[in-house]
């Protein structure tokens, strides 16, 4: 957390003053839309979802501690939840029409922009994917620190857990992912030797993005 947070007040003061309230909004804004373009698709959703979490922001602000972690780590937390929410809303909907009710219509430029954000964030949802076969508990925490790369004092003042319990869930997530980036080897190639192309990696090697995911850096 920067000087200027401090000098601002952080969220609490945000809420309470719409002039730093929207200095808050457009210092964080861009970290949140890589945050929810990582976990979703559509450039609609991405964009109702940005917006979620911080109108979210205006109930959850006396939440925050900055001894904690950075207001982008408390953020995320927000992020999360919002997120979760909306994909248990759409599991729960029984016709898809409900999921586009109630929508802003968006300009041809915003949708422009938001998709060459999830583009950009694409790699940041196969990597997710990678972490599908995890516990929720330990999921969570590996998402937060090897793909939104927050720290695990961040990871865990977003989840509501000890730093002990993060650090135990971390371990837990990486050992799994390498023992499964083991097993997940490349199909044996029918193709004959000398009219094979040549591959990065050859069978009997580990998945290397499942590698990539479980060595993903773990700050204090």
């Amino acid at each position: 957390m920067d000087g200027a947070e401090r000098l601002r007040g952080g969220p609490a003061a945000a809420v309470r003053d719409p002039r730093l309230f929207e200095e808050f909004y457009r210092r964080h804004v861009d970290a949140v839309m890589r945050f929810v373009a990582r976990r979703v698709d559509d450039p609609h959703t991405a964009a109702d979802l940005t917006a979620e979490i911080f109108l979210a922001v205006l109930d959850s602000a006396h939440s925050y501690r900055p001894h904690l972690g950075s207001e982008t780590a408390w953020l995320y937390g927000i992020a999360r939840n919002v997120v979760s929410s909306e994909r248990r809303r759409l599991a729960r909907e029984a016709e898809r029409d409900l999921r586009f009710s109630g929508r802003r219509l968006l300009e041809a430029d915003d949708i422009a922009r938001i998709e060459d954000r999830l583009d950009a964030e694409s790699p940041g949802r196969r990597a997710l994917a990678a972490l599908a076969s995890l516990p929720e508990g330990e999921q969570a925490v590996m998402e937060l620190i090897a793909v939104d790369q927050l720290t695990v004092t961040e990871a865990a003042a977003a989840l509501g857990i000890r730093q002990v319990t993060a650090r135990v869930r971390l371990h837990r997530a990486r050992k799994a992912l390498r023992k499964e980036a083991d097993v997940k080897t490349p199909e044996a190639d029918p193709t004959p030797p000398r009219a094979r192309p040549t591959s990065p990696t050859p069978a009997g090697t580990p998945d290397p993005a499942l590698l990539h995911v479980a060595e993903g850096g773990a700050r204090a």
